[in-house]
């Protein structure tokens, strides 16, 4: 989707400081992190949002993007993390383009969420 900044930074029309790739996903620096550590990791193949991605590919496509973000952790040497996602704006979605927010990198107990 030309418009879609994620897919202009997949086509490299847009640089990013990528920390993981393969064939289906990309993993790259938050340009705006909320966490000492904060890595976007995104399917390659355009989809607006976690529950489309979910509609086209079913358990396979969530399961695979889940597993995409535990080796951008492995690949960056992450012991500890959080995954979060946004579905919508209202949930805070702001780029439309399925991603998920890979955190790391706080004292212990800061940034926790119960």
């Amino acid at each position: 989707m030309a418009d879609c900044i994620f897919c202009r930074i997949v086509a490299g029309t847009i640089p990013s400081n990528k920390v993981y790739e393969d064939e289906i996903y990309l993993a790259f620096k938050d340009i705006h992190p909320k966490a000492p550590v904060h890595y976007l990791v995104i399917p390659k193949a355009h989809s607006e949002r976690l529950d489309a991605l979910a509609r086209d590919g079913g358990a396979v496509a969530l399961g695979e993007l889940m597993l995409a973000a535990v080796r951008t952790a492995e690949a960056t040497n992450l012991g500890d993390y959080r995954l979060a996602v946004n579905v919508g704006s209202g949930a805070g979605q702001l780029v439309f383009h399925t991603h998920l927010h890979l955190l790391s990198g706080w004292r212990h107990g800061a940034g926790e969420v119960g």
